[in-house]
């Protein structure tokens, strides 16, 4: 098989994949570079599976292109191209015991059993289970069947790991603890990962680049800090962590772009290439962004919008407060230093200033966005 090295691990152009008139997947075009950990994050119904399968050659395309190193695989079976997959339910044989897991891909290989037992050696030390060889599935934790399904997938050395939100069936610490290992993982081998989630969280914390999906649509490509702090409109701003919107219109406003809210008060604003001048827009700013102070007591500072807070709720680490202002409503938290002595009640039901940095806002395309759909047994995948 010919491979190219300097072709993108995966590129996908124009790819469509219909189910009867439902289209799960709607002329998707993107590059994902060999060594990448690249996470399909969205909703159930945006895509996303539907992606990692065709990827995985599970699949056919209705129309559009697959390359996989340089090399079209449209018609190839899933074992005919180098790629390898680790679902959510592990998918281990329970008659076998953890060592025979992992070497059951290599023998079918027809590896010798030399390279076979160094290999099983190599990836069960790779994800910490030297010592278990001998153990069956019914004796493991699960996180323990998700290092062997790991293991496994691994072993053949593949060129692109597809997972199949294969944490989701962990509770929440260990799923925790599942993606920093993955992360180390995927640092130690330098495999190129393809990861669904529909879990923003988890994408932040392990990926090097997301696509954000809705509808069978790519709606924006970028790292996580691109995606969380420039989203490209308000369906990606709302997906990915919390987020403030105002309502308003983009101007001009001297040196550079200003956006004026519904009652007439300006911001100025960083420019922004996703949202067109005098377009259907909103001003977006993340809860850690703003500030918040009692009227005349703050000081000098950028632009203000006044309001009266409606919440004041203590949360540990943070206190979220709520303020309801002429412009819509807002949300600030604060966060607490071991040492700060904050008293919530003295901001419960007073008139307050908020305001930001200009350079923590961005304005985002608005409109109408797209709902998800619930999966039903016969349709097209998430």
């Amino acid at each position: 098989m010919t491979v190219d090295r300097a072709a993108p691990a995966i590129e996908l152009v124009d790819a469509t994949k219909r189910y009867g008139q439902a289209v799960a997947l709607d002329g998707v075009s993107l590059q994902i570079e060999s060594g990448e950990f690249f996470c399909l994050l969205g909703p159930s119904g945006s895509g996303k599976t539907t992606t990692l399968n065709l990827i995985g050659g599970f699949i056919p395309l209705t129309s559009g292109e697959l390359r996989i190193e340089g090399r079209r695989v449209n018609d190839l079976p899933p074992h005919e191209r180098n790629v390898n997959t680790v679902f959510q339910n592990y998918a281990l044989f329970p008659h076998m015991t953890v060592a025979n897991n992992v070497a059951f891909g290599l023998r079918m290989e027809k590896l010798s059993s030399g390279e076979i037992g160094r290999r099983v050696t190599e990836y069960l030390e790779l994800v910490d289970l030297r010592g278990y060889e001998d153990r069956y599935p019914n004796q493991l934790s699960g996180g323990q069947a998700q290092r062997v399904a790991l293991a496994r997938a691994l072993a053949k050395r593949p060129a692109v790991l597809l997972l199949d939100e294969p944490l989701g069936a962990l509770d929440l610490k260990l799923r925790k603890q599942m993606q920093v290992e993955l992360a180390r993982i995927h640092r130690q081998v330098g495999t190129t990962f393809v990861f669904v989630t529909h879990d923003q969280e988890e994408a932040m914390s392990m990926a090097t680049r997301i696509a954000v999906m809705a509808a069978g649509k790519v709606r924006q490509i970028g790292t996580p800090r691109e995606i969380y702090h420039r989203p490209v409109d308000r369906f990606v701003a709302d997906f990915i962590g919390e987020s403030n919107f105002l309502d308003g219109e983009l101007v001009n406003g001297g040196p550079g772009p200003a956006f004026r809210l519904r009652d007439g008060t300006a911001l100025r604003v960083p420019p922004s290439p996703h949202a067109a001048r005098n377009g259907l827009v909103a001003l977006m700013v993340r809860p850690e962004s703003v500030a918040v102070g009692l009227t005349g007591l703050a000081g000098a500072k950028p632009a203000v919008i006044r309001g009266r807070t409606t919440n004041v709720a203590f949360m540990g680490n943070h206190t979220r407060i709520t303020v309801q202002t002429d412009a819509g409503t807002l949300v600030a938290i604060r966060f607490h230093e071991s040492d700060e002595k904050v008293h919530e009640e003295e901001m419960v039901d007073r008139d307050v200033e908020v305001w930001w940095d200009p350079g923590a806002s961005t304005v985002v395309a608005a409109g109408d966005e797209p709902r998800a759909e619930t999966e039903t047994g016969g349709g097209p995948a998430a």
